[in-house]
């Protein structure tokens, strides 16, 4: 029979203490380490193999990273709802895919959205409704931005969810997608 006799001093608890301190202080660094170079919070990217789809919620987070990074996403196939605005120095075939974008607390909103180009824009009246499906281009509207140059529009009902809110606190510019 093996007797183990350990005799517990201050000195002795405080080594133990201090090790078992620092152990979860590395392992809390090392999942923050993790967390911060392998972020998978909202989904603010389009994937290039397909048509990404762009919903109520991502849809400002995305405008914001096309807008930003037009040059990274040429050639990104799309495809999303909102509805037909024009301003007056538009051609013929021009249009802004457009959302409300909630910007106060008392419902204030403003026009955001994609500039559009379609031949046949003229059959779509504004605030017109549409679905669109397109290819994300370059574009001079008072200087480089991105347009959609629309391969499918139909019409469609206004959805539920037809206003959008400013990109959230999770934003995060994506740097490349292909």
């Amino acid at each position: 029979m093996f007797v183990c006799n350990l005799k517990l001093t201050h000195k002795l608890i405080f080594k133990i203490l201090f090790v078992l301190i620092f152990i979860c202080t590395l392992f809390i660094a090392g999942i923050s380490i993790y967390k911060v170079f392998h972020y998978e919070g909202v989904n603010d990217t389009i994937p290039s193999p397909k048509i990404a789809n762009i919903s109520s919620d991502n849809y400002t987070n995305i405008l914001k990273a096309v807008h930003d990074n037009v040059d990274e996403y040429l050639g990104q196939k799309i495809s999303f709802t909102g509805y037909v605005y024009r301003v007056y120095d538009f051609s013929e075939t021009q249009f802004v895919l457009a959302r409300n974008m909630i910007i106060s607390s008392d419902n204030q909103s403003v026009v955001v959205g994609f500039l559009c180009n379609y031949k046949d824009a003229n059959n779509f009246s504004d605030n017109t409704w549409v679905n669109i499906t397109g290819k994300i281009t370059k574009g001079d509207y008072h200087g480089d931005i991105p347009v959609i140059e629309i391969t499918e529009i139909k019409a469609c009902d206004k959805p539920a969810d037809e206003f959008v809110y400013p990109p959230d606190e999770t934003f995060i510019p994506t740097s490349a997608l292909f």
